[in-house]
Formats: structure tokens, sequence, C-alpha cells
């Protein structure tokens, strides 16, 4: 993929990476392969890879076993919340070469000491603003500290907003960015549906939405009780499905992942910490019940349809408290969609003539505050 042929050589040479890619780019595989090849080649290199969520983390895995082989006599382990800290304290045991983990377990084993990482001289943040959003930012700060100042760091987000340029200039090294202009969520076949409803409606028309389809549905509402609230209101009605939010212990969570991905059942009711790399092929619909808080995720939510080449279609309910996000995900996809168009907009902005009257306005307001 784009980001692959772009990030693996600079992997390789040794360059720190600041990079924007999606979710589905191919960006594991991008940080990945520059890994499991310094290993082989030098054996003086071990990698620690930060991810947001407990799934992440483990497709983050499976994709590195697959790298690997099964006969491969490098060593990986999966650190995350909600598993039994036993068996990670047995994989930590083996030392391994590679630690894939979720920020708050890594801290709990730094501080009980069970974890030393001054040899990890390899370390990425995947889903950095994800990471940040979910306010992890201190928890990813403190692990850092652990790490050998001498090392090869690599960041990958799917937006660069100024808290991420922040944390990377503070924590990089002349970082070489790397950006995917295209994005493939926006250019897929997804046939997008909107309904504008209210929210008593809302129930009855999700009823009528899923009755009109067929194959695999992810619905999305905003909190953990609402998965539970939403499921049993659809068991009422005869409508089987299952929850997936953080919640849930990660024995659980990923036998719920499984049985979807091996359609076992066809409805999958998630909170918006699924909605990153959770990596199911054959989802045909995706439903947004409730928008999200933050318009970034609208995209990662949608992109979870119409993988690999397939067909898929998005339905967003907005009620009239919607109204604000909803026009902030209009604005984002066109941006999205013309990324030269937003270039242009930001430019005309920041000309000189625009840049004194927004100083100017500034100095008034400060005036004005001053003399209330």
């Amino acid at each position: 993929t784009e980001i692959q042929s772009k990030t693996i050589p600079l992997g390789i040479e040794g360059s720190d990476i600041l990079a924007s890619a999606e979710t589905g780019s191919g960006k594991t595989a991008s940080y990945l392969i520059p890994l499991i090849n310094k290993i082989s080649k030098e054996g003086k290199t071990s990698g620690l890879i930060l991810t947001p969520t407990r799934e992440l983390a483990q497709q983050v895995s499976e994709v590195c076993k697959s790298l690997l082989g099964y006969k491969s006599n490098i060593n990986l382990a999966l650190i995350v919340g909600g598993a039994s800290m036993r068996n990670q304290l047995v994989q930590l045991k083996k030392r391994p070469k590679i630690i894939i983990g979720t920020p708050g377990r890594i801290n709990d084993l730094l501080e009980k000491k069970s974890l030393i990482l001054k040899y990890f001289n390899y370390f990425v943040l995947d889903e950095a603003d994800r990471m940040l959003d979910m306010g992890f930012q201190d928890q990813v700060e403190k692990i850092i500290q652990y790490l050998p100042i001498k090392r090869q760091s690599l960041l990958f987000s799917a937006t660069l907003p100024k808290e991420i340029i922040k944390l990377s200039s503070k924590y990089l090294k002349n970082p070489i960015r790397v950006n995917v202009k295209e994005n493939k969520v926006i250019k897929t076949q997804i046939k997008q549906k909107v309904l504008n409803t209210k929210t008593e409606m809302k129930y009855d028309q999700l009823v009528d939405e899923i009755s009109l389809r067929k194959g695999s549905i992810l619905i999305f509402v905003r909190t953990k009780y609402s998965t539970e609230k939403l499921k049993k209101r659809l068991k009422k009605d005869t409508v089987k499905s299952l929850a997936l939010h953080g919640d849930l212990r990660q024995n659980k969570r990923s036998r719920i992942l499984k049985d979807f991905r091996d359609d076992k059942f066809r409805i999958l009711i998630a909170t918006d910490i699924a909605s990153r790399g959770l990596d199911v092929p054959h989802i045909e619909h995706v439903i947004n019940y409730d928008l999200p808080q933050v318009p970034e995720d609208f995209i990662h939510r949608i992109g979870r349809t119409a993988r690999a080449g397939s067909v898929g279609e998005a339905v967003s309910f907005v009620t009239p408290n919607d109204k604000r996000m909803w026009k902030s995900i209009e604005k984002l996809m066109e941006n999205l969609k013309n990324p030269d168009h937003k270039n242009q907009e930001d430019s005309k902005h920041n000309s000189p003539k625009d840049l004194r009257k927004r100083k100017r306005k500034s100095k008034s307001r400060k005036y004005y505050q001053r003399s209330k």
C-alpha cells in the first residue's frame, strides 16, 4: 500500500517517522516489517508497540505472528488490561523481543518493576490521536521515560492535530513526515444514507432499517450503558445481537469478536473503542445510531464496511441535537475528499491581511475584558 511503500524503507534506514494514515491503510505492516528486519539482522533491537485499545493490540499481535511465521524464534508478548497478569508475566519471563500493549497495563508492570524497557530501542505509538482522545497522554509520557534515550521512534495517527505535533517534537528526533493524501474510506464504495429524525422515533426506525438489510450489521452507540440497553430492547423484538464495550473481560470481548467474524450472529452493537482496529471483512452495514463525539471517529466507524474492495452502506441517524456535530462531520468529509481545497481555504484564512484582522480583534477583546 502507499503508506507501506513510503514508510518501510525509512523504518529500515533507522529514521524517526511521523505518519498520517487511516485505519485499514496497511500501516501495521509499515512498522512491523522494519522491526522484524532489524531483530533478524542485528539481534540487538527490541520493540515496544503501544495501542489505545485491547482489540487493536490483539490485531497487531496477530499480524505480527503471521509476518514472523510459526517457525520463528522471536518471542512476542501481548500486554493488555482485562487479561490475566500471571500469563503476561510468564510471557515476559521468555524475554520477548517485541512487546505489544496498552498504556494502562504497561504502566502497571513498570511500577511493579516486572517490566524493564531500557533495551527497547524501537518504539511505536499507534493511533496516537485516539490515544490522546482517550486521555492516555500522561501514561504514554511516563512509559517513554523508561525507554532508552537512543532509540528509533515511529508515531502513527489518522489525524495530526496540534497536540500530536507537540508530542512528536518532544519525543521524536528530526522525524520524517509521511502523509497519505488519498483517504481510502472516502474513496471506497460506501453508500451513505442520512436519516433526519427525532430521538423518540430513532428506535422504531432502527428496527425498520435492520429488517430491510441482509448481512452483518455494526451499530454504533455513544456509551457502554447504551450498548447493553439497546441489546435488551432488540431482544424483546426478537432481534438477536451482542454488545461490545470496555467493561467486558478481555476473553469475553475476544470471543464476541471471533463469533462475529465467524458469522455466528449478524448484529454487533459497539462503542467507538471498537471502531479502531476492528477488522471484520464481511461487515456490510454500519449504523450510526448515535453520532460520535469527535468528527474523526465517524471516518473510523464507516471504514469498518466496504473492506478489501467490497461494497458497504453507512446509515446515520441525525436528531435536532446532532445538527452541530453533523455539520462538523460534513465539513471533515469535504476536506478529506478535496484536501487541496482545504489547503487553499487555510492559506486564505492565514493571509497577512487576515492575520492582522485577527490580531486587532484579540487585542480589542483583551482590552474589553480588562475594562470589565
